[in-house]
């Protein structure tokens, strides 16, 4: 069982974007990006914006850029290309724009994967941070993935890390 942090005292909704990088998937077949948005809907968060974008650096990093100018965002979730594959490059497009790393988000993410999976998670490149004032968060696009993160980390920790953004603004 995973230790419960202490609660905040006034839990907020958080309005975020659901982003899928694929260069197969559309909003039909988007299984990962419809789990993620029904995970966030059901804990009392809002999707303001849900997007699919193809695995080039270029357009991810501009969609990026264009969400994180929005003043109705508080956080992003992206999915897909975070492996090693030559078509992977969300990592490498997200990583460098971010103004603050949680380091803590991918270790975790791996360790709880590695519970699951094995060795094979040290192939996952799982990343979170803030960028311009917007929490963002990168996870693999599978959907057992996404259920892992979004359960085990994302949810409950998304208010409280809006709240510490939102504090040093």
């Amino acid at each position: 069982m995973t230790p419960i942090p202490h609660p905040d005292v006034q839990p907020i909704a958080v309005n975020c974007a659901v982003i899928t990088v694929s260069d197969t998937r559309s909003a039909d077949t988007d299984s990962s990006g419809q789990l993620i948005q029904s995970l966030l809907q059901n804990a009392g968060h809002r999707v303001a914006d849900y997007a699919l974008v193809r695995d080039e650096p270029m357009q991810i990093q501009a969609l990026l850029q264009t969400l994180c100018q929005r003043s109705d965002l508080d956080a992003l979730i992206f999915n897909g290309g975070t492996g090693i594959s030559p078509r992977d490059t969300t990592y490498d497009a997200i990583a460098h724009s971010l103004d603050k790393t949680l380091p803590g988000f991918g270790e975790l993410f791996r360790w709880l994967s590695y519970s699951e999976i094995g060795s094979r998670a040290i192939a996952s490149r799982a990343v979170a941070g803030v960028c311009q004032s917007k929490l963002v968060f990168s996870i693999p696009g599978s959907t057992h993935a996404v259920r892992l993160a979004v359960e085990q980390l994302i949810l409950p920790e998304l208010g409280h890390l809006v709240k510490q953004i939102s504090a040093s603004s």
